[in-house]
């Protein structure tokens, strides 16, 4: 079996990300694929609409990274639930429950990072 081939060093910006409208916000893919030294990894950015969640909470293989940069909500993390608000950032191990709500009036932005070593 052939290894992947490695992301490309480059710059991506909102504009060229892929793109994906989706019922609860505007999400965007940048990178996603194998790294010189992570077998899978995905970043992106969702701009969830107000009152809106993407999905339950949910577990998965990968660790995560998620940095919220815009608006407000809610953050649950291994039955932790926390506020949050531009700057928060939330890790959350491989296999834990995790979940992000945006109880505020206005859409909220995040970025999240998930990667496979």
């Amino acid at each position: 079996m052939a290894s992947p081939i490695p992301l490309p060093n480059l710059v991506i910006d909102h504009r060229t990300a892929r793109f994906t409208q989706e019922d609860c916000g505007e999400h965007h893919v940048f990178f996603e694929g194998a790294t010189d030294l992570l077998k899978y990894m995905i970043a992106g950015s969702l701009r969830l609409k107000a009152g809106m969640t993407p999905h339950p909470p949910h577990q998965h293989p990968e660790e995560e990274f998620m940095l919220v940069t815009e608006g407000t909500g809610e953050i649950e993390v291994d039955g932790q639930t926390t506020q949050v608000g531009p700057g928060s950032m939330m890790y959350c191990a491989a296999g834990k429950y995790h979940a992000i709500v945006n109880t505020g009036a206005t859409p909220m932005l995040f970025y999240y990072y998930k990667w496979l070593a």
